[in-house]
Order: structure tokens, then sequence, then C-alpha cells
């Protein structure tokens, strides 16, 4: 009896704010957001109630994604500094609830969402949990370099969901919000890799700094710093962009090639010295990045565009 008090006590009591954290509701706010974006810039109206709806169940499926994420990766949040703080490896949840939660919140908004909106957007939505919570959590991620490049499809679905909400298909506009976020994400990832490699080193997931070092990934952030620039600037040009947007564009991918650039150019013990100060810089520009496309995106609709 003394051993089961003192397990109790020494057992952290699961929170409220815990089965929200399984949800990784930063990613969830990109999720939400874009998602948003892709539904209002659409050319068809939709009924507000529809709409604030179609993006509830959008953002939990984004959430169920994550907690099967968190689920299925507790043995390297286990090890990694950043991520050992997270409800299962901290002991506050048990790894079957965050499993459980994944599949039923999966369910629910797959399911509300093609009652609500219609059932193309809610196989897409169904598409992407299996995509970000298979494909990349199970097999990518612990398998190849490239698990950022291919995975990070799932996060570039969103605006392509919202828009399917609307119109119930696809199109260039759609496409093109894709392209923006898929070629966003490696540069994004790798400049947060450069100085988070030996987290991942521990953990054992093969990142591109980890499988090839630093140089290579510098290399590659440049690279697609540069690819990323042309889906930018088309889709300034599509019936969605404008002038407001394709200002904006203009200016985020020159500091964000700019960056890149920098980036490849430094030296890896100027980096150690400075703590990858530039790496931080870049890192955090591509996170005011993709939010101000895509704000500038929604201002453009409001406003007109071309």
């Amino acid at each position: 009896m003394t051993d089961i008090n003192a397990y109790e006590a020494t057992t952290p009591e699961a929170e409220f704010s815990d089965y929200v954290a399984l949800l990784k509701p930063r990613v969830m706010s990109l999720v939400v957001f874009t998602a948003f974006v892709g539904l209002f810039v659409a050319p068809i109206d939709v009924h507000p109630f529809i709409a604030f709806c179609a993006v509830l169940f959008i953002a939990l499926g984004g959430g169920a994604s994550g907690a099967l994420n968190m689920w299925y990766d507790r043995d390297i949040d286990a090890v990694m500094n950043r991520t050992q703080s997270r409800p299962i490896p901290s002991g506050r949840v048990e790894g079957g609830e965050a499993l459980g939660l994944g599949i039923v919140l999966s369910v629910i908004s797959v399911m509300m969402l093609g009652l609500v909106a219609n059932w193309f957007a809610a196989g897409f939505l169904a598409f992407t949990i299996f995509f970000y919570a298979v494909v990349y959590t199970v097999w990518l991620k612990r398998w190849t370099p490239q698990n950022i490049v291919i995975g990070g499809a799932a996060g570039a679905f969103p605006p392509m969901i919202g828009w399917a909400c609307a119109t119930g298909g696809i199109a260039i506009e759609s496409l093109l919000m894709f392209a923006v976020i898929f070629f966003w994400t490696p540069p994004h990832f790798w400049a947060l890799a450069l100085f988070m490699k030996e987290d991942y080193h521990k953990a054992g997931v093969p990142m591109l700094t980890v499988t090839h070092g630093r140089r290579v990934a510098r290399r590659h952030i440049f690279g697609y710093t540069l690819v990323l620039a042309p889906f930018a600037i088309w889709l300034g040009l599509t019936s969605i962009g404008g002038p407001l947007y394709m200002a904006v564009a203009v200016v985020l991918n020159a500091a964000f090639i700019h960056g890149g650039w920098k980036i490849l150019r430094r030296a890896e013990d100027e980096a150690v010295a400075d703590g990858y100060a530039v790496e931080k810089r870049v890192f955090k520009l591509s996170l005011y990045y993709l939010f101000l496309h895509f704000l500038a995106l929604l201002v453009q609709s409001w406003m007109g565009g071309w």
C-alpha cells in the first residue's frame, strides 16, 4: 500500500492543458490560419457558420495528427531536449490515451467536415491525417533525410482543404498555395536543424544535418529559397493575387533568398562562435514569411485582386 501511495505521489497528474498540448497547438494554429485563408479566398461564398465549422473540423483533424505523432514518437521525444517536457515522455499522459484521442478526433473531424462542407474535402482531410501520421511519422521521419521534404506535404494541404470546402475541388490557386508551403518547409526546418543538430543526432532522426552534415544542409537551404520564390510570385498572378500580395511576396522572397545566401556563405566555426545567430534569425524570418504571405492573400481578397 505504501508503494502504491509513493507511486501516486511521484506520478505527475494530467491536466486539461496536457491533452491540449497533445494536439500541437502551435502547428494547429498554422493549419487553422492557412485553411481559413484557402476557404476565404475561394471564388464561391460560404455561409459564415459553415465556414466556422469547416475550419474547426480541419483544426481538429490537424490536432488528431499531432496526437498520433506524439504517441508514435514518444521514444525519441524522451531523448530530445526540445521535446522531453511533452505530456507523454514527462509521464503526465499515457501513450494509449494519446492514441485513443488521435483516433477519435480523426473520425469526428472527417465525418463532421463531410456533413458540414462536402465529402471531397472530408476525404482530403482523411488523406492528410494518414499522410502525416503514417507516411511521415512512421515511415519517412526515421528512414530518410528527405523526411521534411516529402513529409512537408502534410502541412501544405490545409489551404487546399479550405479551398475544397468552398468549391468542392482543386484549382491552380489552391495548388500554388500548397506549393508555397511545401517548398517553404525544408529551408524552415533545416535552418532550425543547423542549431539543433545534436538533438536529432541523439534521437537517431536522419535529418539532413545529421546524415550529410551542415555544409550540405546550407546548400539545400539556399537552393530551396530559390525554388520557392517563383511559386510565391506566380500565386500573385492568379485570380487571388493582386498588387498588395505581389509587393509583399517580392520583399519577403528577396529577404528569404538573402538569408539563405548568408547561411550558405557561413563557415561552421564562425557560426559556432556567435551561437548560430544568423541561422536563428533566418529561422525566425521563415516564420514571418509564411504568415505574411497568407495574411497578404487574405487582405488582397478583401480589397479585390487585379
